[in-house]
């Protein structure tokens, strides 16, 4: 009992932690999923374990984003202490690491037995952190470690960025001048790419509207009955905001906030539920992640097709 309570109060206080930092963020018109790359030089794309090549995910991206946004780092490459000693290198003298943390559950002692009465054991969630560091704080890490993946061209993020938004499935119609998602026709609108002011800028807003159209029954099943001003409109905005900055930053496209008049309600959001950035930002990851296994299955059928 005293672990359960202990593991509940930390991930309470976990939570709290998290959560303040980003509200922090917003309150000084700052958003984690767009700020990395405003001026700080810093590589385009989702935070990765420079030794398993692990990318991070939900909450632990923006505060990965964060970390790199304010030090200045350059890389979105991250290792533990031991990692960076096992790999030849090791981290400087007075780095100061930056916290991620991992949920999981567990069943407490005093419930091992309940499945030997028919009842289901009652599990308790935690939340156990961990210290990373950049890359650009360790030394003596080998070149293939600390270099990041170049990013691709312009030229060559339009067919990409056009190829998943096809391997999407989702009925996605090009013209007019409103992007919107309607859940009732499970239909994404968005003006040309000649309404934009660069071309670039029309897959910002494309991929914001497709991750609002993962959230249909069909797909990832979120509820986005909420009317417009809501609370759960808030939530599912944020959730967009994020996933298509997730999907950016996977394609090399640099994040911009669609929706910036939407921060006010956000905060609101955040400040009454200590949870919601990690529930928005799971949701974002999970939105994110099946475009881009979609893509990644379409790719392997069409190389598969040519090779045949």
């Amino acid at each position: 009992m005293k672990k359960s309570v202990q593991a509940q109060r930390t991930a309470t206080s976990l939570y709290a932690e998290v959560t303040d930092r980003i509200v922090v963020e917003l309150e000084a018109g700052r958003l984690p999923w767009v700020q990395p790359w405003g001026d700080t030089g810093a590589d385009v794309g989702m935070p990765c374990n420079a030794g398993t090549g692990r990318r991070y995910s939900g909450v632990n991206v923006l505060m990965l984003w964060v970390a790199a946004m304010e030090r200045g780092w350059s890389s979105q490459r991250w290792l533990t202490y031991r990692q960076a000693q096992a790999l030849g290198g090791n981290v400087r003298k007075r780095e100061v690491g930056t916290t991620v943390c991992y949920a999981d559950r567990f069943t407490p002692k005093d419930q091992d037995d309940s499945e030997g009465y028919g009842e289901e054991a009652r599990q308790v969630a935690f939340l156990k952190r961990f210290t990373v560091f950049n890359v650009d704080q360790c030394e003596g890490l080998g070149a293939d470690l600390v270099a990041m993946p170049a990013p691709l061209a312009e030229d060559q993020i339009v067919p990409v960025a056009d190829d998943l938004i096809a391997a999407s499935g989702v009925d996605f119609r090009i013209g007019g001048l409103r992007a919107f998602y309607v859940p009732a026709e499970d239909l994404v609108v968005v003006p040309p790419r000649r309404a934009y002011f660069d071309e670039i800028n029309a897959y910002r807003t494309w991929l914001h509207e497709l991750v609002h159209a993962t959230g249909h029954a069909s797909r990832l099943g979120r509820d986005l009955t909420n009317p417009f001003g809501s609370e759960g409109y808030a939530r599912e905005e944020l959730i967009a905001e994020m996933g298509s900055a997730f999907l950016c930053a996977s394609l090399g496209i640099v994040p911009t906030v669609r929706h910036a008049d939407y921060i006010g309600s956000w905060l609101e959001v955040l400040r009454e539920d200590s949870r919601a950035i990690f529930r928005a930002a799971s949701a974002a990851s999970k939105a994110a992640d099946w475009l881009l296994e979609r893509h990644a299955s379409a790719c392997r059928e069409f190389a598969q097709e040519e090779a045949a």
